[in-house]
C-alpha cells in the first residue's frame, strides 16, 4: 500500500489543521490505518488509528478531545483533524497501514507495514 501525507503547516497555539492521508495499491490488506508522530530528539509515537473492521478509533491520551480521526471510504482518505494545538504537538506527522486484525499493537510502529512520507506540523507559542 502507498500512502501520501498532507496538510501540515505552521499555526500559533490554540489553532487548527487538518492532515490528510491518501491510500492506494493493496488497501484490502489494511486492517487499521494510523497516525504517528516525531518530534526532534524523540522517538516516534502513536496518535490515533482508526479500524478498517468496525470504525472504531483510538487514540493516544494526549490528543483525546482536541484531534478527531476520520475517513472518507470514496476518497480512501483519512483525515485527522487537531483543533486546540499546542507547542508540544510539534512534530513530523506520519501515516501508516497496519496489516494485522488484532488490535492489541496498534501504539507499536513496527506493526505498520507502510508509512507516508511525513508533513510537518509546527506550532508556535
Amino acid at each position: 500500500v502507498q500512502l501520501q501525507a498532507s496538510g501540515g503547516g505552521l499555526v500559533q497555539a490554540g489553532g487548527s489543521l487538518t492532515l490528510s492521508c491518501t491510500t492506494s495499491g493493496r488497501t484490502f490488506s489494511t486492517w487499521f490505518m494510523g497516525w504517528f508522530r516525531q518530534a526532534p530528539g524523540k522517538l516516534r509515537e502513536f496518535v490515533a488509528a482508526i479500524s478498517y473492521r468496525d470504525r472504531k478509533i483510538y487514540y493516544t491520551e494526549s490528543v483525546k478531545s482536541r484531534f478527531t480521526l476520520s475517513r472518507d471510504n470514496a476518497k480512501s482518505t483519512v483525515y485527522l483533524r487537531m483543533n486546540s494545538l499546542k507547542p508540544e504537538d510539534t512534530a513530523v506527522y506520519y501515516c501508516a497501514s497496519n496489516p494485522y486484525y488484532s488490535s492489541s499493537h496498534l501504539q507499536d510502529s513496527r506493526y505498520y507495514d507502510g508509512w507516508g512520507q511525513g508533513t510537518q506540523v509546527t506550532v508556535s507559542s
